[in-house]
């Protein structure tokens, strides 16, 4: 059974910075794609970042040069740093893994950025 558990939520001033792991259990993790989504109350989740099983990596334009997804691949977790953080930033961070037609998500990180 796949399962992911998140840490590393909080609360920090604009400008600062906070790292989300996420450790993943159930899969071939270093064969295996995993994502960091976002959610604002209302809004659709979105796609912030990913790593492919290779170690490439994706993110979003608004987040570009600010986060950076990496990996520990015996640990079988990965992280996700935020640096220069944004008020707008404030929202429920969730990383994702997707095995056949079945996502499965970690619990959820707030994380909130106060100006």
């Amino acid at each position: 059974q796949v399962q992911l558990v998140e840490s590393g939520g909080g609360s920090v001033q604009a400008g600062g910075s906070l790292r989300l792991s996420c450790v993943v259990s159930g899969t071939f993790f270093s064969l295996t794609t995993i994502n960091w989504y976002r959610q604002a109350p209302g809004k659709q989740r979105e796609s912030v970042a990913s790593i492919t099983g290779y170690g490439d990596t994706t993110y979003t334009g608004s987040v570009k040069g600010r986060f950076t997804i990496s990996r520990d691949i015996p640990n079988n977790t990965v992280y996700l740093r935020m640096d220069s953080l944004r008020p707008e930033d404030t929202v429920v961070y969730y990383c994702k893994v997707g095995r056949g037609y079945t996502d499965y998500w970690g619990q959820g990180s707030q994380v909130t950025v106060s100006s």
